[in-house]
Order: C-alpha cells, then structure tokens, then sequence
C-alpha cells in the first residue's frame, strides 16, 4: 500500500471509529431517559431506586456482556494484549484503531437497554439483588444468543429463512432485536413478580396511582427521543453506511407516534410523552428500507397501539406494568418488525430486500424465544432467592426499605429540635 492509500484507510478507520463512538455515547445518554421516565411515572417514594437500578444495570451489562455476551453473539472476546485489541500487531482481527472495541461499546448499550426496559414494568416492588442476578444471566446469555441470530448468522437460522421465505429477517435497529426481546422479557417479570399491593381493589377495579412528576417523565422522554437518532442512524456502523434516510424515517415515526396518541390518549401526558417513543420503537427495524410516509405510518400505528394496549393491560387483562413496557416495547416492537415487511416493499416505496412472511417469522419468533425466557429466569430466581419486596417493604417504598434513602433527604428527615 503507498503512503497515499495507507493515509486515506487510515483515516477511514479513525472516522468510523469516532463515528461509532458517538453513537455508542448518544445512546449511553438513552439510558438516563430511560431512568427519568421511570422517575417521573414511579410514585415518589421509588424514585431513588429507578435511578440506583437503571445505572448499576448498566455496570452489571458491561462485565456480563465484556465476559461472556458479546462472544455469545459474535464469538469475539477480548483476552489479548492491548497492542492486538488496538489493532498494532499484524493480522489482528480487531481492527485498526480499536475499531472492534466502540463496536462493542456501541453494542453494549443496545444489550443494556433489555434491564432498563424490565426495570420500568417491575417498578415499586421488585428486590435489588435478585434484579441484578437477572441482568446478568440476561445481558449475558438470553440477549446475546438472540442477537448473534439475527445480526451475526449464527446457527444458520438468516440463511434458512431466505431460502424458506426469499429473505433473511430483517431487522436495522432492534425493533425486534432490543425492543421486542426486552418488551416480552418484562412481560415474563411482570407476571411472576405480581401486581403492586393496593393497585386493585378486591372487586378487581383499578385504583389509580399518579406518577410523581410529569416534568421528570417528559425529561426522560426528551433525552430518549435525542439519544435515538444515534441508536438508529448510527446502526449504519460505519461514515460509508451512514443514510440520511433512516434519520427522517425516525423523525417522521416520532411524529407519527406522538400525534396519534394526542388523539387516542385524549391530550393525556403520559400517553404523549410514551407516543414519541411507541413510534421510534417501531421504526426501528424498517428505518433504512421504508418510504417516509411509511414510516410516518408506522409511527402513528405504534402510538395508538401502546395507548389502546396500556389501557388493557391495567383494566382489562389486570397486568400491573408501571411504565407499559410490554406495550410499548414488546407490541410496538412486534409491530415495527413486521411492518418493516409491508412499507419495506417496493410496491409501498420501499428499497426491497424484505419479504412480509420473513418479518412475520422473526418477529414472532422473537417474541415468543423472549416471553418464555422471561418466564424461565424470573421464575427461577422466584423459586430460588424470591424477587418480590415484603408488603411492609413496599408499603415503606423502596427508596427507603432499599437505599435507606428518600428523594429529597432534607425534607423528609424529621427534624431533631
């Protein structure tokens, strides 16, 4: 290679390197919405515990999925030399610059976003240990064996579903992948872990718990609708890959997510701040095929669909899902993984590359592979170490049965004269 060429791949490389680094920080930064949400929609005395949970979860992802979840989905793992993970010596298979490393950091938190989603569902009454013993089996083993199907190959399963249905299932951004796999894992938590003391009455009506701070929850709303141009247009993984399409096909599902649940959910704030992120979910897995008006679509299908869902699983199905992680994540979710094989269609404007049958396969088979992992960990950990706050426990809230700690120390320490 002359000096030119060698200059220019340098540059290639240093410039996908920064570029995947900064979307690996712009989605780290979801996580914090990810924990506001759960802080404005949570009731006060729980608000200590959403934000302790969602940042040691994230800790907990790094070393289970550094050790054993990212060799899991990629068959890479990280136990050489540093000169070899920088991509110094010769032949090395991690690529110049520490290429493989923002890939992995990038793919963290894509991987840690599965424990925030469950975090939200098993809000108010879950115990602290048993949660962080379930990241660990899930970020390091359920998670990863899913991804590397769908996103590396493995086991043959893309090949046997083109040649079945004339195209591998397609999924850019983690509709299914993340969203669906984390939405179906919750509903599997929330069940075993049983609804909130008080939350029904014993004629079975619902009772009402406000959230504690609209502001809060509207923060954590804002922060995830930033961060996710970053999990979605920098999936690309590289400055050669990077489309400006999937950057409108999100805005204009935002759009469509957020307006169609002003009208469904009737002006209510929770619904509209959830509706922004019902349509991102769903646009995931399509983002970089579908027409913008297909996407705009999909958003707005995903925004009435959480509202609707949300309501049936408080009233109708009796599901004590605080924040409506399995709305929101598992159905929107399953909706944008076979949407992207409608509007992904040429014939509705789309690239092509999909089939309808493909993403149906998929995306089910992502659900149900997540509904019954969900059941299977949680009702373990149920069986072995118990996963549920005694009732005087969560009566106390667990900010302080936990942390022994309230949200505004000051103010609610009696004062000594």
């Amino acid at each position: 290679m002359d000096p030119i060429e060698s200059a220019s791949a340098g540059m290639g490389a240093g410039g996908d390197v920064f570029f995947i680094l900064v979307g690996a920080i712009l989605v780290f930064a979801m996580h914090s919405g990810f924990a506001f949400l759960e802080v404005g929609t949570v009731r006060h005395k729980n608000q200590v515990n959403a934000l302790v949970k969602i940042l040691a979860d994230f800790a907990i992802s790094t070393i289970a999925y550094f050790f054993v979840g990212y060799a899991v989905a990629y068959g890479v793992d990280f136990l050489v030399s540093a000169a070899e993970l920088n991509g110094a010596t010769e032949g090395s298979a991690y690529g110049p610059q520490g290429l493989s490393l923002v890939k992995f950091f990038f793919l963290l938190t894509f991987a840690a976003a599965i424990p925030a989603i469950i975090s939200g569902g098993i809000a108010e009454r879950a115990r602290f240990w048993p949660q962080a013993m379930a990241t660990a089996i899930i970020v390091g083993l359920i998670y990863p064996f899913f991804e590397g199907l769908v996103w590396n190959g493995n086991f043959g399963v893309q090949a046997f579903l083109e040649e079945a249905f004339g195209a591998p299932f397609h999924d850019f951004a983690g509709s299914i992948v993340v969203h669906a796999v984390g939405g179906w894992l919750a509903l599997g938590a929330v069940i075993m872990l049983g609804r909130r003391n008080g939350r029904y009455t014993k004629e079975g009506k619902l009772v009402g718990f406000p959230p504690s701070s609209i502001p809060w929850l509207a923060l954590g709303s804002w922060l995830l609708c930033i961060g996710w141009f970053g999990f979605n247009v920098m999936s690309a993984q590289s400055l050669e890959s990077v489309s400006g399409l999937v950057a409108m096909n999100s805005l204009l599902a935002m759009a469509g997510g957020i307006l169609a649940s002003l009208v469904v959910g009737r002006n209510d704030p929770g619904f509209i701040h959830n509706g922004a992120l019902a349509g991102l979910v769903a646009v995931c897995a399509g983002s970089d095929i579908m027409h913008p008006l297909g996407s705009l679509v999909v958003g707005g299908v995903a925004g009435a669909l959480f509202v609707v869902m949300f309501e049936a699983c408080q009233r109708r199905f009796r599901i004590d899902d605080v924040l409506g992680v399995w709305p929101l994540h598992g159905l929107c979710g399953l909706w944008g993984g076979i949407a992207a094989g409608i509007f992904g269609l040429t014939e509705l404007g789309g690239l092509g590359g999909v089939t309808f049958l493909s993403q149906l396969a998929g995306s089910l088979a992502g659900a149900a592979y997540a509904g019954l992992a969900g059941f299977a960990v949680y009702g373990l950990l149920k069986m072995l170490v118990g996963i549920r706050l005694s009732t005087e426990e969560e009566h106390r809230g667990a900010d302080l049965s936990i942390h022994q700690i309230g949200a505004n120390p000051e103010s609610e320490v009696s004062p000594t004269r």
